[in-house]
């Protein structure tokens, strides 16, 4: 299936006066289509030692080549834990080639990736993934943060994802023990990502405007909401009316509704996790759908964005669809 990326534009530097976004449109008069199609997944990066792969990691790629090739996917979001467990220490290193190139192998996943970085990936060099953008055909990581704005074809609507990074906003926090993000390392870059989140907001005209980051805003498993999150940027999100948010964090698929706004968790690519623990310290009748469970392989969320609404699908890596929403546009029309 030939799949075509329509628009897109990178920018993570605020813009002072007045801001439009910039739409890069690519063979638009080949295409009759009239959505664009992507893949979500997170917490994806295979183990640091041979076969530098998870058997859960493999199945879901497997998946999603499959997904991408029957739904259709003009690209995948990448929501952090690109590489476990600390990382990659230089641009060079062999695990671009073995957790990522060699895993997701299916001709329809050869399509961009849009990357953030995990509190795994902060374990290590996260510059050398932002470096890597220029050895690769397909992973784009421009900056710690940045947007992708979107014209959806043959429509006069567009989709705009601002991709955070939730470890310099936050903090780092060590999986193992379970520690929660105990505040950014550098206070002024935090508060300068906020401003800029908040401005690219305020200025959208979005018809879908989502927001991903690696933390969970609203979780019910293991690491539970992120107290950062629903001080700095759950606000905003519903100031602004947001569509979504996007995350992983916890290695399973989660759907959480909460005034109109979806919260999709989606960290199911190499682990996966049951635990949920923090079931009631989010808002109550809020969740929609939870799974971990091992025999479901690992899992994904394949989005369609259409002229009036955005439809998403979870996926488990055992080849079955678990769970379907639909949202409406910003402009509920």
């Amino acid at each position: 299936m030939a799949l075509i990326l329509v628009a897109v534009v990178l920018t993570a530097i605020p813009i002072v006066g007045c801001y439009s976004p910039t739409f890069q449109n690519l063979d638009l008069d080949r295409s009759n289509r009239t959505s664009i199609k992507f893949l979500a997944f997170g917490d994806w990066g295979g183990v640091p030692y041979p076969p530098y792969m998870t058997v859960v990691q493999k199945s879901t790629a497997q998946e999603m080549s499959k997904v991408a090739e029957r739904m259709g996917a003009d690209f995948v979001l990448a929501l952090g834990d690109n590489f476990y467990y600390k990382g990659v220490d230089r641009v060079d290193s062999p695990r671009f080639k073995d957790t990522f190139e060699a895993v997701y192998t299916g001709k329809s996943l050869n399509i961009p990736w849009y990357v953030i970085a995990g509190n795994h990936d902060h374990a290590g060099n996260v510059q050398a993934q932002i470096d890597y953008t220029h050895k690769s055909s397909r992973w784009n990581f421009p900056s710690y943060y940045y947007e992708l704005d979107f014209r959806i074809p043959n429509t006069d609507k567009t989709l705009t994802i601002i991709m955070l990074d939730t470890v310099k906003l936050c903090g780092n926090s060590l999986d193992f023990v379970d520690e929660k993000p105990r505040g950014p390392l550098n206070a002024l870059d935090a508060n300068r990502q906020v401003k800029w989140l908040e401005e690219r907001m305020a200025r959208s005209k979005a018809d879908f405007l989502l927001v991903a980051g690696h933390y969970p805003v609203w979780s019910v498993s293991e690491h539970g909401p992120t107290d950062c999150l629903l001080k700095r940027v759950r606000p905003l999100l519903l100031k602004y009316n947001a569509t979504a948010y996007f995350c992983g964090h916890d290695h399973n698929l989660q759907y959480i509704e909460e005034s109109g706004l979806g919260y999709v968790v989606t960290g199911a690519g190499n682990f996966l996790d049951p635990d949920v623990r923090h079931w009631k310290r989010v808002p109550k009748g809020s969740v929609k759908f939870f799974t971990g469970q091992a025999s479901t392989h690992g899992g994904f969320v394949h989005a369609e964005v259409k002229k009036d609404k955005m439809i998403l699908s979870y996926y488990q890596a055992k080849g079955t669809s678990l769970y379907r929403t639909v949202l409406s546009p910003r402009n509920g029309k």
